[in-house]
């Protein structure tokens, strides 16, 4: 037996003055720490099953169900009317988008600035690009209303002698989302490797097969710790221009156009503060999830979740300067209708989702995280970070559906109201999402022991004088 383990299961955070409140400096045996991690994943209880159950009904009900009906009936049964050409369906498009670039940046930035909190929230990160981009990549399909006519986005021969049209925002998106898609998951595959290896030597029956077959005969050797190391870092360092570029092609969709509202410069950088905004705060609200549902309390501390806090207010504020930032083009245009456009969002149909978006992203996170015990609230942060993912929905909704109900001319203004048939889509991809996460999370180990062992072994205490400081030994 590995000892008992009690302590761990019944984990609170220690005293803020004791240093072995830090991970990596509060070591374990190594076996006892693979076993923390399998433990959860060979166990699924009613209450799994249920949730998969619920989940799946919602995925095939809302999302494939709705969407059949709109096959059937043609895209009219959706809330989609001259001026408003895009709207739920594009709005939840970008939205998931945003949310892939958590894994980018929580797993690639860090790694490139070695911060150390990293180490046990890469994957769970890593597994959010992937997964959100899956159920972001359903609605430029969708949004054709004939999804069988898909092919014609791809660059192929065909005896139509028809090509995609490489001036449409549906192939600059198909060509970002499959590059993003590809080169994410080889990054969030490649560290995974030894994990595998590990539960490979631990497990029997069918999830040793799968775990042989992905661990790809790993033995843990000193070349290949090398190549895995070595080719981490260039993956780290490559797939960063790569999250900048995909949601600043996103961003082009609208400000390629002449739309007001959308007719802006900034919208690259404002689209990917935005995206890494939304994104951060998400992984905050899916690891707590993960930690309370898995018994996880070892690995995911205050720390981790302090650090990720602190960083959410930073890119709150840098978000609020991009936001109000925005406005002034339209501002000192001098263009009458885009004054009507500021009126509209402060005074008119959709200064609800105005007002609420302004408390959600930016009077919430000023006013609770600069505070320390807010930062090391668990209840606090998951309730702040839902908050923020509700804030960010509705930036998207208004820019889009919103931005498009005035037009230059007033015989071409409207309204849009959307139909159940967008919402229940949009909730459908939202249930594909956690589906995913749900059934990745007894498959998959979430925390990359190998990398939290690694930065534990680099990582000790010494006295200097009367001070005792931590110290990082570099591990060749």
């Amino acid at each position: 037996m590995l000892g008992d383990l009690s302590r761990l299961r019944n984990f609170v955070w220690p005293h803020e003055d004791d240093p072995k409140e830090r991970l990596l400096l509060d070591p374990i045996p190594q076996e006892e720490m693979n076993q923390i991690m399998l433990r959860p994943m060979m166990k699924a209880g009613p209450g799994y099953w249920l949730t998969v159950a619920l989940l799946a009904l919602v995925v095939a009900f809302a999302l494939f169900g709705y969407w059949f009906y709109m096959i059937r009936w043609g895209m009219g049964v959706a809330g989609i009317r001259r001026p408003v050409g895009w709207g739920v369906f594009i709005a939840t498009f970008v939205f998931w988008i945003g949310i892939s670039h958590s894994g980018t940046f929580v797993s690639a930035i860090l790694r490139v600035f070695n911060a150390e909190y990293r180490r046990p929230i890469t994957r769970a990160a890593e597994l959010m690009t992937s997964f959100s981009l899956l159920a972001g990549a359903i609605f430029p399909i969708l949004h054709l209303g004939r999804p069988w006519t898909v092919y014609f986005m791809l660059p192929i021969p065909n005896q139509r002698l028809l090509w995609d049209n490489f001036q449409s925002p549906l192939s600059w998106d198909l060509l970002a989302i499959t590059t993003y898609l590809l080169s994410s998951t080889i990054y969030v595959y490649l560290p995974m490797i030894p994990d595998l290896a590990m539960a490979r030597d631990r497990t029997v029956g069918w999830r040793h097969v799968l775990y042989k077959l992905t661990s790809l005969g790993w033995r843990g050797l000193e070349y290949e710790w090398h190549y895995l190391h070595k080719t981490i870092n260039i993956f780290a360092f490559a797939i960063i221009p790569i999250m900048f570029s995909v949601h600043t092609i996103v961003s082009w969709d609208f400000a390629m156009a002449k739309q007001i509202g959308w007719r802006s410069s900034i919208f690259g950088p404002y689209f990917v503060v935005g995206a890494i905004f939304s994104g951060v705060s998400a992984v905050i609200a899916v690891l707590l999830v993960v930690r309370k549902t898995m018994n996880l309390q070892y690995f995911l501390r205050r720390e981790h979740f302090e650090a990720l806090a602190k960083l959410v207010l930073i890119f709150s504020l840098t978000w609020a300067y991009f936001f109000f930032n925005d406005y002034l083009i339209e501002w000192y245009g001098g263009e009458w209708v885009g004054h009507q456009l500021l009126t509209l969002q402060a005074r008119g149909p959709i200064a609800p989702l105005w007002y609420g978006m302004i408390f959600f992203n930016i009077v919430v996170p000023w006013a609770t995280l600069w505070s320390k015990k807010v930062r090391q609230s668990p209840t606090a942060l998951f309730f702040i970070a839902l908050g923020i993912q509700v804030g960010m929905y509705l930036e998207r909704f208004i820019i889009i559906p919103g931005f498009l109900q005035r037009q230059r001319l007033p015989f071409d203004w409207g309204e849009y109201n959307p139909q159940p048939v967008e919402i229940s889509v949009a909730i459908g991809t939202l249930a594909l999402f956690c589906l995913l996460y749900v059934l990745a999370s007894r498959v998959i180990p979430l925390i990359p022991v190998w990398e939290v062992l690694e930065g534990q072994l680099s990582h000790s205490r010494r006295r200097i004088g009367k001070t005792v400081v931590t110290s990082i030994a570099e591990l060749e």
